[in-house]
């Protein structure tokens, strides 16, 4: 039967054999002409399919071969790398971390080299450590990102940090990831800012994901000038802490011996001047987080402006 046929052709491709006519001809008991049309399916459907190859042809040999296209997926040392990275980030809860390191796997690794992978990084799998706050927000995340990409209008329930719950209706603009957590960047419509620590910011708020109890996206749109777009690449540069503030030049000397680390710290930093025992660097920095981290650097760090 000519399915048993075309499965029969597909798993020889699969397992690397060449199909050469002239011996499936003879297998098969059918014609050249039966046997060209079967290899046309099989290439419609590894083409519309989404499987993994490609049909080629060999004109010396007059047969054909399945050649994988494995430079679109991930080899093994980025499935490694992606896998230790998510990992380390401890963004999801347990569940959704495993579900999305097994798809990761599965997707990419090739079949021969998946045990390898696997054992390398089972044993952070097995002892992971899920956030504190332990809530699933994959959906919302899509959902916010949808709103972000078609400038749709919001309305959120937010539990702020001292456990009060505050209703906003927001122009979403981005969505940012940072230690553990991932943070939407949102302007909110129909606020007294008197209230705020900075009432002429205007720099989004920061909104914790997980910390969104309800949210409804409204069939409104706001509008972007292209002038005033919000690019979260720039943002990125100056805000490291994700906390509200002012956005400020701070000048300081930097005495320690891991000045690689400050530069990945502070993307926006520029080394001003040199000296046998320190370094002045210039940050231009978005709120107030870092003096947090300038706290954390004892003497190694000694502020000048």
């Amino acid at each position: 039967m000519k399915k048993h046929r075309i499965l029969d052709i597909y798993l020889k491709l699969k397992l690397k054999k060449k199909i050469r006519i002239s011996d499936v001809v003879i297998e098969y008991n059918v014609s050249e002409r039966s046997i060209r049309r079967d290899i046309k399916d099989l290439r419609d459907f590894f083409l519309f399919s989404g499987e993994n190859g490609e049909i080629l042809y060999e004109s010396s040999t007059d047969s054909y071969h399945l050649q994988d296209n494995d430079e679109n997926k991930l080899s093994n040392d980025e499935i490694l790398a992606v896998c230790k990275i998510l990992l380390d980030s401890r963004a999801f809860v347990k569940e959704e971390m495993k579900n999305i390191i097994d798809k990761i796997m599965a997707s990419c690794a090739p079949r021969r080299d998946y045990k390898k992978v696997e054992k390398l990084i089972e044993n952070e799998k097995f002892h992971y450590i899920e956030p504190q706050h332990k809530t699933k927000f994959l959906g919302n995340l899509w959902k916010i990102g949808d709103a972000v990409q078609n400038q749709l209008k919001m309305e959120i329930q937010y539990l702020k940090t001292d456990k009060t719950k505050v209703k906003r209706k927001i122009n979403p603009v981005g969505i940012m990831f940072s230690e553990f957590y991932f943070y939407l960047l949102a302007y909110i419509e129909n606020i007294n800012k008197e209230y705020f620590q900075n009432a002429d910011d205007k720099f989004p708020t920061i909104y914790r994901i997980d910390r969104i109890k309800s949210l409804k996206i409204l069939d409104e749109r706001f509008q972007v000038y292209h002038s005033d777009r919000f690019e979260e690449g720039l943002f990125r540069k100056r805000i490291q802490f994700m906390t509200g503030g002012k956005l400020r030049k701070l000048k300081f000397k930097y005495y320690g011996n891991s000045l690689e680390s400050v530069l990945d710290k502070l993307p926006m930093a520029e080394i001003k001047k040199q000296t046998n025992n320190y370094y002045l660097i210039v940050a231009e920095v978005f709120g107030d987080g870092v003096n947090k981290w300038i706290l954390s650097q004892g003497a190694d760090v000694e502020v000048v402006e």
